[in-house]
């Protein structure tokens, strides 16, 4: 039995958008004189948001005067580059286009504020293809609580607990366990080296997209 509908988390896990966020906080350290920071320390950052991105590059907290100063000019600069080199995760097209054949909707749950998250679902000509659509600013409480997602579903008058969620961070999957969906941690996404996704205790782990189509259609029927 195929599921009702997939949503996907965005960053990390329906899209790679790490390569803009590397170029983006390089950038804005370069200004402030700061040296460049791995590419990958800065790829297992991204899915925490664009404030752990200032800590991580700057070593201050929010509670700091010039933190708002730094995430701000971060998100400034980010706005002009949006998409600029971002892109779905291999296999994820013929991931979609699979579901898109066989009538099953999908859509994005994601914590990213609507004025980044459409235009680049615009960028990479997604917007059309996207069933639902709910973004962080969209809901009184974003995720890990459910709201998120019991409002795509209703959105696409699917029951959740015949839907599958994909996420690549365990507030991701703690969603979609609160919401009765069935839970998919996508492990090719953001993930920092000391977390262990394991104890998040997702349905299915995921490797890559191949592996989330096997969640969905079975290998026999790939």
């Amino acid at each position: 039995m195929y599921p009702e509908a997939v949503l996907f988390d965005l960053d990390g896990t329906l899209v790679d958008t790490a390569p803009d966020f590397i170029h983006v906080l390089n950038t804005l350290l370069e200004k402030y004189q700061r040296p460049p920071l791995p590419e990958q320390i800065i790829r297992n950052t991204v899915s925490n948001g664009a404030g752990a991105l200032v800590t991580l590059g700057f070593d201050v907290c929010d509670k700091e005067p010039v933190f708002a100063e730094y995430r701000t000019g971060l998100l400034e600069l980010y706005s002009h580059h949006l998409g600029d080199n971002s892109q779905l995760f291999p296999g994820m097209d013929t991931l979609l286009k699979k579901l898109e054949s066989r009538q099953i909707p999908w859509g994005i749950v994601t914590n990213k504020p609507s004025k980044f998250t459409l235009p680049l679902l615009e960028a990479l000509s997604l917007t059309q293809r996207c069933s639902a659509l709910v973004c962080a600013d969209q809901v009184k409480k974003p995720k890990p609580a459910p709201e998120a997602l019991f409002k795509a579903c209703n959105m696409l008058e699917v029951k959740p607990e015949k839907s599958i969620y994909v996420g690549d961070h365990q507030r991701d999957i703690e969603a979609g366990q609160r919401a009765k969906m069935t839970t998919v941690a996508a492990l090719f996404g953001y993930i920092p080296e000391n977390e262990n996704p394991q104890l998040w205790q997702a349905h299915h782990n995921a490797n890559s997209a191949t592996d989330i189509t096997h969640c969905i259609f079975g290998k026999q029927k790939t």
